[in-house]
């Protein structure tokens, strides 16, 4: 049998894109009017929403931590978000990741000032097409910022993995399926933390290190993103209020 070939002879992959080149992004904050946070994240064909609820009391009560907030996390792939329609509900894989988001977002979030609460965080995958994970730990950590929930930094994220014996940035569905590897990272852009990182085929230490540094620089535009969103998330916010404080005036002096 054949093998699929994903880079061609001038070095693009089969979606164009160069070994380098992140897939387009665009990030909402705000999107949603009924939860304390929200964001929507496109990122190629992937489309994910996060939406944040709290800090309120947790219920049911023993699980309430007197010394901090419980962060609480439930990552889903709708029915429709894949080719064949997926049963509905969590699965061992979603299980996983909702607990592997909920610990990096713990590190991040100063829990320690809400002692007794829950921070829920619900990220709904709309359309997947790889790489929702790293998507939608991205939208939740705008969805918290959103929220007003302190943290020490948004958190950024992105997977970096080898195909055709090269490494490439941001794995499509095509690199994921038939890829050598596959490394989803997370990284604290303020402090350099590494938050998230899970591997998943082999690499060497040359090219894990290019990878990791693949990593860091993607990482670094997303986090761009994620301030642009929230900044002009707020100008819409202090606009309208302009406005407002307007129309009142006017209606007074009428």
């Amino acid at each position: 049998m054949e093998a699929i070939r994903l880079i061609d002879e001038n070095g693009l992959r089969v979606d164009g894109r160069k070994v380098d080149e992140l897939r387009p992004i665009r990030i909402e904050a705000g999107v949603l009017k009924r939860a304390d946070g929200s964001a929507y994240v496109e990122w190629g064909k992937n489309k994910v929403i996060a939406a944040v609820y709290g800090p309120r009391e947790c219920h049911p009560r023993h699980l309430q931590d007197p010394s901090k907030a419980l962060v609480q996390c439930r990552y889903n792939m709708i029915a429709f978000s894949v080719m064949e329609r997926k049963r509905p509900g969590p699965d061992r894989r979603s299980v996983e990741i909702s607990k592997i988001i909920a610990e990096a977002l713990e590190y991040v979030i100063f829990t320690e000032y809400f002692p007794r609460t829950s921070i829920d965080i619900y990220i709904e995958i709309l359309q997947a097409n790889a790489g929702t994970r790293c998507a939608g730990l991205t939208a939740a950590s705008v969805a918290l910022a959103d929220a007003g929930v302190p943290m020490k930094d948004l958190v950024p994220a992105v997977a970096v993995g080898k195909v055709d014996n090269q490494v490439v940035l941001d794995l499509s569905k095509e690199e994921d399926n038939h890829g050598q590897a596959d490394l989803p990272m997370a990284i604290i852009p303020r402090t350099g933390e590494v938050l998230l990182m899970q591997m998943d085929g082999h690499m060497t230490i040359e090219e894990f290190n290019k990878a990791i540094d693949l990593g860091y620089k993607a990482c670094e535009k997303i986090y761009q993103l994620q301030k642009d969103a929230l900044r002009r998330r707020y100008a819409v916010e202090e606009i309208e209020a302009f406005e407002e404080g307007q129309h009142a005036q006017s209606t007074m002096e009428e």
